[in-house]
């Protein structure tokens, strides 16, 4: 299955996975094409894309950036943090813990090119077709298309996937709210059906529908009982991928094996790819050690998250020797913001002078400098990463009138001050900024006694940090008693990933770290990262809580947007809007992923534009260079 921007969508996995932050939606325009007709007289099409150009032609037989001669073989052994108790995706971020890896054995309608900004192509589906008001869209499956047992993929399949996604998944039940229907017209055809016209990224995004098996799932399982679609599961699902689980130990690895008949490997989204016979997945629930297992070549891809293990711990021989590489890959696909977001279904946090304090107290820059080596810049956008779309300076042209519209229901200061994190980086800012939050709480009704902050009734302020990464612990430890220097009593409860995962979702926190991928064409996701309706249905992305009319009107305005210019404007304005409310502590980032490997690995050169590249697909094991590593074969 294609990583699409739908993975984006995926709580936890950005930080640890970001494998391809390369985005497959937005306006929809379609390709030229298949000369026959489809149904309702439209044409066929073999591409969507966002801006209306698409690169490659009908009858093209590969990406530019693959190598079609790449040889098959090998084994990867790649670290994932964190544990699994689950294979069932139709629940993901509801119950239990997906296992990495797991996606690849399923297989989407259309599949995104890493080498055009937001183009998709088919791979279950082999075109596509819609109506120039956006009202509705038809997929053609391929008739090669199988299931690893044999069967083929079928529009049923389609429509009862549309289904129990729908149904069962808060995270598809709001990306595909406005589609209200999914129905077979045809052998080979299924139709979406939208809830009105004008929304463009809609025929997109029903070609990122992950495709499951209906006579599988409605079946039995080995001990004859009948399978659940809506619970967890580790029983090894049926896929129509490239790869197919294997074996596992659950809680600590999945071996996935390359399908040899994979009924798809001559399809042009998928030629020279999928060229490892193994991947290995191991789980470690610390990156200490996980670390300490690459060095001991017990992996060979390792993704490093620490800027300062980055700089401090990559000194061991295989690096002198050149037998470990270190590279960093640039994300050029998204933007991003990551944060320490508050619960504002705490009454503890519905004043926005108490959030701008937690932000003042913060010394971002002294805790880059003494914990990750200076390696990060401060998020300053909730787009960061996406300069077009990141609220700098004062509003001014399109975006200015599109708040104006909205100016009773925005903060004032918008119009007058351009957001800008408060700077430390040394004893006197810190001070100076602990002093304006201090006069913030005290505006806002808190009072200080005995050296310990009240609220209005007297209670004493306190507030817990849930955490699930020891990374996250060394920072939460150095921002603590900037905190506490407020009066405020501040507790951190690191928890494995499973209770972690299921206390967020039920919203059951004070405060946790939150990541919003976007995309370089956002639409209807943002529904369910920052939407009122969203902001208590469990497993949303709508972690703090917002509802604001001035962010939903913003929202809507992003998924009906005219043209490129409208939707700029509105990312801008939604930009600003959600900075200047404080709903996160903004944290820091990277606009690149670090990566150290053994190696024993070639790559296509160059490396495709849009997408993060230390994902091993496209990737091949190389015999010559494992031979001078002391390889494995």
């Amino acid at each position: 299955m294609a990583i699409t921007r739908r993975h984006l969508l995926q709580g936890g996995a950005v930080a640890a996975m970001a494998p391809a932050l390369g985005l497959n939606t937005g306006l929809s325009a379609i390709g030229t094409a298949h000369a026959q007709s489809a149904p309702d007289g439209l044409k066929w099409r073999h591409g969507v894309s966002t801006f209306g150009d698409i690169k490659y032609p009908a009858d093209f037989k590969r990406y530019d950036y693959v190598n079609p001669d790449a040889p098959k073989g090998g084994v990867v052994r790649m670290f994932e943090f964190g544990t699994f108790d689950n294979f069932n995706i139709v629940i993901e971020g509801l119950k239990g813990s997906l296992a990495d890896g797991v996606r690849l054995i399923f297989q989407t309608l259309m599949t995104k090119s890493l080498d055009e900004p937001s183009t998709a192509y088919g791979l279950l589906a082999e075109a596509a077709a819609h109506p120039d008001d956006f009202s509705y869209v038809i997929y053609r499956l391929r008739a090669a298309a199988r299931w690893h047992d044999g069967k083929p993929v079928t529009p049923d399949d389609v429509v009862y996937s549309f289904e129990v996604l729908k149904k069962n998944s808060p995270m598809y039940s709001a990306y595909y709210q406005h589609i209200v229907k999914a129905e077979q017209v045809g052998d080979r055809e299924i139709k979406f059906t939208f809830d009105g016209p004008g929304n463009r990224e809609l025929p997109s995004i029903a070609g990122e529908l992950p495709v499951l098996p209906k006579h599988w799932w409605e079946g039995n399982d080995p001990q004859g009982r009948k399978r659940d679609v809506s619970a967890t599961t580790l029983e090894i699902p049926l896929g129509s991928g490239p790869y197919r689980i294997k074996e596992f130990v659950a809680s600590r690895s999945v071996v996935l094996e390359r399908v040899p008949d994979y009924w798809g490997k001559d399809v042009p989204v998928s030629v020279g790819q999928n060229n490892f016979d193994q991947l290995r997945y191991e789980f470690f629930r610390d990156d200490t050690v996980g670390r300490e297992a690459f060095k001991g070549d017990q992996l060979d891809w390792f993704t490093e998250r620490s800027g300062k293990q980055w700089s401090t711990a990559y000194d061991f021989p295989a690096v002198s020797d050149k037998r470990v590489i270190k590279e960093k890959f640039v994300n050029s696909s998204s933007g991003v913001m990551q944060g320490y977001a508050f619960n504002l279904r705490r009454p503890l946090f519905s004043d926005v002078r108490l959030r701008r304090a937690f932000n003042l107290a913060y010394d971002w820059e002294t805790s880059d400098r003494v914990l990750s080596n200076g390696e990060y810049h401060r998020d300053n956008s909730y787009f960061d990463g996406i300069p077009e779309f990141m609220a700098t300076g004062l509003p001014e042209g399109a975006e200015l009138k599109i708040l104006e519209s909205l100016r009773d229901k925005v903060p004032a200061e918008l119009f007058t001050a351009p957001y800008k994190n408060p700077v430390g980086g040394n004893d006197e800012a810190a001070r100076n900024n602990l002093r304006e939050a201090a006069r913030l709480l005290k505006e806002a009704g808190f009072e200080t006694r005995d050296r310990k902050l009240v609220d209005k009734a007297g209670q004493p302020v306190s507030v817990e940090f849930l955490s699930q990464a020891q990374g996250d612990e060394r920072s939460l430890l150095f921002y603590k008693p900037y905190i506490e220097r407020l009066g405020i009593t501040v507790n951190i409860r690191a928890v494995d990933s499973v209770q972690y995962q299921n206390r967020v979702r039920s919203f059951d926190f004070d405060i946790v770290t939150t990541v919003w991928p976007q995309s370089l064409s956002p639409g209807n996701e943002q529904r369910d990262f920052f939407g009122s309706e969203s902001a208590d249905r469990p497993g949303s992305r709508n972690i703090p809580g917002i509802k604001n009319p001035a962010v939903d009107a913003l929202i809507e305005r992003i998924i009906f947007a005219k043209d490129r210019a409208d939707l700029v404007a509105s990312c801008k304005a939604l930009d600003r809007v959600l900075l200047w409310n404080a709903y996160v502590v903004p944290q820091f980032a990277a606009g690149f992923q670090r990566g150290a490997r053994w190696d024993r690995f070639s790559r296509p050169e160059p490396l495709p534009k849009y997408g993060v590249t230390g994902f091993p697909t496209l990737w091949w094991w190389d015999a010559a260079k494992a031979a001078k590593t002391g390889g494995r074969s």
